[in-house]
């Protein structure tokens, strides 16, 4: 796994990279699968990643939205599971084993850690979640939540 600084530069560059090739783009989905392209190929740790979004007819649920990886939960409820907490805390949850947290969902059985960055439009309301799982526990750090905290204000605030 890279050090701290190498992980921080590398997002960094492709906070750059990604704002270069969404300048002009207005559609949120496209916006979307082009962040979750992105990161899955610049991360080899990355096992599954995407978004799962605030369900306009349901608004306590979440509801997968674009991802790159194996099939994901179709439906999360608030307060279920590291999505579901982040998006009811509103606060990015980081995961070294997600065998240890209570109520973890496994969408994927082959998932061992997470982080969880909540994702909020201009006006500060919750737009969804930004969900990343990795095969190998402890794959993210403050690095990684500072990265990808940046990266989704930048893409969407």
């Amino acid at each position: 796994m890279s050090r701290p600084s190498d992980k921080a530069a590398r997002y960094a560059a492709l906070a750059e990279e990604i704002a270069a090739v969404l300048e002009g783009e207005a559609d949120v989905t496209a916006r979307q699968a082009t962040v979750a392209a992105m990161l899955a190929d610049a991360f080899e740790h990355y096992f599954w990643t995407g978004f799962y979004l605030v369900d306009p007819q349901k608004p306590d649920e979440l509801v997968v939205g674009p991802y790159q990886g194996a099939l994901g939960c179709l439906r999360i409820s608030f307060g279920r599971g590291v999505c579901g907490t982040a998006a009811a805390e509103r606060r990015t949850i980081i995961v070294p084993d997600v065998d240890a947290f209570d109520g973890h969902i496994a969408c994927d059985s082959r998932s061992r850690s997470e982080i969880v960055v909540p994702v909020l439009d201009p006006a500060g309301a919750l737009i969804g979640v930004f969900d990343v799982d990795s095969t190998e526990l402890a794959a993210f750090d403050e690095a990684d939540a500072a990265g990808l905290e940046r990266i989704l204000r930048q893409t969407f605030a």
